[in-house]
Order: structure tokens, then sequence, then C-alpha cells
């Protein structure tokens, strides 16, 4: 090596030198914005549309084009390896810190978990609150992702938080966000708006595949996995696990310390309680649907039957869907109430929840459909200490004498006797002697 190349390298200051490759002219330059425009546009189609390069470079043959292949494809490596460094640099791999004033916003979000109950393992959805200031937090498990849950979710997320803060942040769950439009366009659930306008916050959806924008309540349920999930004991019912979960977060409140503000998550919760909004009354929030009774007085929700009133059969009822409730309205009225089944197993075939005094007024016209009735299986036993259902019902319709020719056993033929002779003995006519005494 010369004197001088080596005395060029010492005053350029350059630890390693560096062959400097000279701009040469290409067959591909004309064409250049011609790829660039097409690589922008198949980076943006869905992965399982996007055309290869060498589709590209067909493409680039039937405009003109008539270099070699390699030259479009080293194009479309540099194009490729320059995105991914500004991703690095300025793109998904940079955040900035955001910080919430007291009482402005409160984030949610649903996560799936799979727990062991007292016989066999459930999966669980589980809502989980968040308050962005304090960073007090409430878990509240369901069976189902619905509408009424989020409802529920919210009513009990507020009553336990002590307010309602002015703005909620959600991703873009279905059960919220009927369509996503471009950019913030959102086409929101009607009955979602209807409980934003209850309890007067602002709702706000994140981006696409951002969940970055609620942060801190997606950390909290990868914290929840060590700190309730896996020292969670097996619980019988539902209500049982989430009075758990409750106690269960409050005592994390106090022993997690806040991070940005002095003392634990309690403290600064203490301290925001007075800028939230105050709760007021819970929001209604059912889920209505119109249903048509069947000729045995029966309706359909979710492969189970429920049992309603006679007088209403083969018209249209309202059902509200409540979490753990079904509510059947009518002419402006609430006609009856049952506790909703929820079966997650689909093995066998839905159940039939009865209420017998519904067939009533069915049974004062038929009472031949007592003997094998199933709404009766389950009917209560009269003070009087009868133990047959038929005896039971008849007592209530006070139907006996046209009922026993189908109460065969010998207990409901001594109840009919019984009966008779004291009804006969009642009704029989007295006499009154000349004095005027009855004999």
């Amino acid at each position: 090596m010369s004197r001088n190349t080596i005395r060029k390298y010492l005053r350029s200051d350059v630890i390693e030198p560096k062959f400097q490759v000279p701009d040469r002219p290409s067959k591909l330059d004309p064409y250049a914005e011609k790829l660039l425009a097409w690589l922008r546009r198949e980076a943006g189609r869905p992965r399982k549309q996007r055309r290869t390069v060498k589709q590209l470079y067909g493409d680039l043959v039937s405009l003109g084009y008539d270099g070699s292949y390699n030259r479009v494809a080293a194009f479309a490596r540099a194009w490729k390896g320059e995105c991914q460094r500004l991703q690095q640099t300025a793109g998904r791999g940079t955040f900035v810190p955001l910080a919430f004033a007291p009482g402005e916003a409160f984030q949610l979000t649903g996560a799936k978990i799979l727990r062991s109950s007292v016989a066999s393992r459930v999966k669980l959805q589980v809502a989980h609150t968040k308050l962005s200031h304090s960073r007090a937090f409430i878990v509240r498990a369901y069976l189902l992702q619905t509408h009424e849950m989020l409802f529920d979710a919210h009513n009990h997320a507020f009553q336990a938080l002590g307010g309602v803060p002015r703005r909620g942040i959600y991703d873009n769950m279905r059960t919220a966000v009927d369509k996503v439009g471009r950019g913030k366009e959102r086409s929101v659930n009607a009955r979602f708006l209807a409980m934003t306008s209850h309890y007067l916050f602002e709702a706000e959806f994140c981006n696409r595949a951002a969940g970055w924008e609620k942060g801190q309540v997606e950390k909290n349920v990868q914290d929840a996995r060590h700190r309730l999930w896996q020292s969670m004991p097996p619980f019988e019912s539902l209500d049982a696990l989430n009075d758990w979960l409750e106690r269960r977060c409050r005592e994390l409140w106090e022993q997690t310390a806040h991070g940005n503000e002095p003392g634990t998550i309690a403290d600064v919760w203490a301290s925001e309680v007075e800028s939230l909004m105050p709760v007021g009354r819970p929001f209604d929030g059912f889920v209505e649907h119109t249903k048509r009774v069947s000729s045995t007085c029966l309706i359909h929700l979710e492969r189970n039957r429920y049992s309603v009133p006679a007088s209403f059969a083969n018209r249209p009822v309202s059902l509200r869907v409540y979490p753990d409730r079904l509510v059947v309205a009518a002419e402006g009225q609430i006609i009856c109430e049952h506790p909703r089944i929820i079966d997650r197993t689909h093995n066998g075939p839905g159940r039939t929840v009865y209420d017998w005094r519904h067939y009533l007024a069915v049974i004062q016209r038929k009472p031949g459909a007592l003997r094998n009735g199933a709404p009766f299986w389950n009917c209560p036993m009269p003070s009087s200490g009868c133990s047959n259902i038929s005896c039971a019902v008849l007592a209530v319709t006070g139907r006996w004498w046209r009922s026993w020719p189908w109460c065969c056993t010998m207990t409901s033929r001594r109840c009919w006797w019984r009966w008779n002779w004291r009804w006969r003995t009642a009704c029989r006519p007295r006499r009154i002697s000349s004095t005027g005494s009855t004999g």
C-alpha cells in the first residue's frame, strides 16, 4: 500500500475504510418510481393476497423493462430493509409515556382463561377495568362475552372503584363496535351508546392492533396470571369466584406501590375518588329479544327452554336477557322471571325450566294432563300431608271431581273420598223443625 493511500485514510479519521461504490446508471432507473409504488401497495394488502417480486418483474417486462430479475430483487430487498430500520427507530419500536389526570380516564379489556372448578375445567371470560391515574383495578369473570356481560362489568367496576371517570379507553371489541372504519371511524353499538350516555363518559377506541394505547390494563392482564389465577382455589359458583376476586384486588391495592406517585395504589386511589363522577343508578343492561311462545307455553334461548304463563301461548313476548336471569315482559308488564342457564358443553340436549303455576289455567280445562305432566314433577306438596302430585295441584285448582278417574292410586282415591264426604256433608240441606231448631 502506498504512502499516499495511508496518508489519505489517516487524515479522513475513518477507523475502518470502506470502498465507495460509484453511482452507475441502471436499466431499472426509468421504472424505479413505478416499482416503488407497487411495493408500497403490496405491503398494505393482506399477506395471502400480496404478489411476489417475480410477478412484479413480469409486469415490468410488459412495460418494456429489458434488465435482469436480480436487479429487481435487489431493489425490493433494499426497500424492505429500509422499512424495517424505520420501524425499529421511529415506528412501532418507539413509544411515548402517557400521563393521566385524576378521574380522567379508565381502561377496559377482556381476556380468556381456563380455570378448574369443583366439577370440571371451565373457560372464563374475564373483564379487566383499571383507572389510568391511580392504577386501581377490578377483575370480574363471566361465562360468556356478550353485551349483557359487558354492561354488568361496567356496573360492578364503577361501584367498586367509587365513581365514573370522564373517558373510557377500549379496544375494538365486537360487543361495543359494530364496524371498524378508517382511522378513528367507528360504528358503535346502540346499546353501548345508551350505557355511555347513562354514565356520561366518553368512549374512545384504540387503533387496530395497537394494544400499547391502553398498555396499563394490558399489563394488568399479564400480572393477573401470577397474582390471581395461579393461586386461585377452586370455587363452587361464579358468584363466589367474583367475590374472591374483588377482595383479592383490594388486597393488592394495599400491597402494590404506585410507582409514579408516593404511596401505594390504595393511597392514590383514595385521593382520586374525589375527582370521579358519582355512579348514581346502575344501568339496566339487558339485551332484548322478541320471542314467540310455543303451544306448550315455552320460549327458547341458547338451546334451553323456559315456561311462560299459559295466557300468552302462541303470542309474541319480549325477552330481556341479563347475565344471571331472564325476564319476560308483555303488554307493558313483567309476566315471569327465570334464572338463566349457561351450558358450555353442548354435549346433550338443552334443559327445560318449568314453573308449574304457569300451567294451572290449562289443567282446569285439561285435567287428564295432570298424570304425566312434566311441569308438575317438582310441584310443592300441600300442608295437609298428601304426598301425591295430583292431589297437590288439584288442591290449588279445586277440580277434584273431574280428575278422579285419572288419579288411579289408592292415596288419590282416599283423598278424593275424604274430600267428597266433607263436601257432601257441608252441602246437604238441613231440616228445620216447627220449633225453629235444626235436626
